[in-house]
């Protein structure tokens, strides 16, 4: 989740913010998914010039209207991949050790990949912060890859956050809508 909107670990979310529909945004999602495709497709083909600075500002337009707080379906339903620094980070963190942090909250999937036992996130908290902010893995905090540079790169992964996430899909909707504006 973008630094920006998370609070401190005893805030809680304020009762009048409203909940995102995810059901609503996953259906979009699904429905718009080869149209979502094609775009990237497209863009990867013929690169706008100022592709990343039309990004950065369209990952800022998106979360200024999204709260990652009022949702946290990445953390409910989808684990990050854990490297090795973020295993030493976080089990520092935690005063464990590293082989005791992976037996306890980490198992090896079919891809050889370290990933969370179990969902939601065990460090979810109730109000949707993080008790592992400050030291969470990087594939964390870098959800969803709405502010990277060279973003058709990741065309795949941008396509699947859709489905996961609403500022993913309000995103891609936004960033194809300030292109076409460009033109």
């Amino acid at each position: 989740m973008p630094q920006r909107y998370q609070a401190s670990s005893n805030s809680q979310t304020t009762s009048n913010q409203k909940s995102l529909d995810l059901e609503f945004y996953k259906k979009q999602a699904l429905q718009k998914q080869k149209e979502h495709k094609k775009f990237l497709e497209t863009l990867k083909k013929k690169l706008p010039k100022n592709l990343d600075y039309v990004v950065e500002e369209t990952h800022e337009q998106v979360f200024e209207k999204i709260d990652c707080l009022s949702c946290a379906n990445c953390c409910k339903t989808t684990g990050p991949l854990y490297t090795e620094k973020d295993i030493e980070r976080i089990s520092k963190h935690l005063r464990m050790k590293p082989a005791d942090f992976e037996a306890k909250f980490l198992r090896v999937d079919e891809d050889n990949d370290k990933v969370l036992q179990n969902l939601p996130c065990f460090f979810l908290n109730e109000d949707n912060t993080c008790s592992i902010y400050d030291v969470r893995p990087k594939a964390c905090r870098e959800y969803p890859h709405t502010d990277r540079k060279k973003i058709y790169q990741i065309n795949h992964l941008m396509l699947k956050n859709t489905v996961i996430c609403p500022a993913a899909f309000s995103f891609l909707e936004k960033l194809t809508e300030n292109l076409k504006n460009q033109r």
